[in-house]
């Protein structure tokens, strides 16, 4: 674990009971990218991210946030970083504005200004209930307040779970927007494989608690082809047979780039086979 690294998880296992959920996970995230965290339910996604947020205690080896213990400084963390969970849980009786308010207590560098133009964007009335807002309506204010005290580090716990097309883009747009003007450090847990694919640096898949993939977004889909109907060319009598690293090459090059969800589909059945 280096200070060159925003988030840093060596060896991670999570148990519950006699239950375990992370199996030795490791991996980084440099400052400034974006880090999606993949799996299928159970596969161990909100275990690491209670972790990463102090809220459970590593069963078995180490977690640094911005180079901090979140289990032993968790407060001191919490105003440097903007956390986006999966189901928001806001008092169903107060407003976007009451709860601003609330927010704005709490961060001396609170942008209010900033906070009331992300609500105009998303259109979502800043003096209704909450109670009363669309789901899709809550995520983009929980969206809007995680980013309103301009944190280092952006943690989002699948945010655009149940959300229709409309509101998924508009989340993703925003959260481009945000990286553009701030370079801010994006770790991200979601089943939106095609939302989050143009815009993740680096992606990690996990299965059945362990780490499959830990790899940049480019380098894994260069690995991944789908083969489109290649044809053998006959090779007359005397001549020489292409070498095998030229066929491979030829095969490679003809074949078509698969999309971030054909892959984890396609390894995550791997996976399955490799477990049994």
């Amino acid at each position: 674990m280096t200070d060159q690294t925003a988030i840093a998880v060596r060896n991670l296992s999570v148990a519950y009971g006699p239950h375990t959920v992370v199996q030795d996970v490791t991996f980084e995230v440099a400052p400034g990218t974006v880090y999606a965290l993949l799996g299928r339910n159970g596969a161990g996604k909100s275990s690491i991210i209670r972790s990463l947020l102090g809220q459970r205690r590593a069963s078995r080896g180490e977690v640094r946030l911005l180079g901090l213990d979140p289990w032993t400084r968790r407060a001191e963390l919490m105003a440097r970083v903007g956390v986006v969970p999966e189901v928001p849980d806001f008092p169903p009786e107060l407003s976007a504005r009451r709860i601003a308010s609330f927010f704005a207590g709490l961060y001396p560098c609170w942008d209010a200004a900033g906070f009331g133009q992300r609500l105009r964007r998303f259109g979502v009335p800043d003096g209704r209930p909450t109670g009363r807002l669309s789901r899709g309506q809550r995520a983009q204010l929980s969206l809007s307040l995680a980013l309103s005290h301009a944190p280092e580090l952006l943690v989002l716990d699948d945010p655009t779970l149940g959300l229709d097309a409309v509101a998924r883009r508009e989340l993703f747009d925003e959260l481009i927007g945000e990286l553009a003007d701030r370079g801010t450090t994006v770790f991200v847990t979601t089943h939106d494989l095609a939302g989050i694919e143009g815009i993740a640096d680096r992606v990690g898949m996990l299965h059945g608690g362990r780490l499959i993939v830990d790899e940049e977004v480019e380098s894994l889909k260069a690995r991944h082809r789908r083969r489109t109907g290649l044809r053998a060319v006959p090779v007359a009598v005397g001549e020489s047979v292409q070498p095998r690293e030229e066929a491979e090459r030829a095969a490679h090059d003809e074949a078509e780039v698969m999309t971030l969800e054909e892959i984890f589909v396609e390894l995550a059945d791997d996976g399955k086979e490799a477990a049994r």
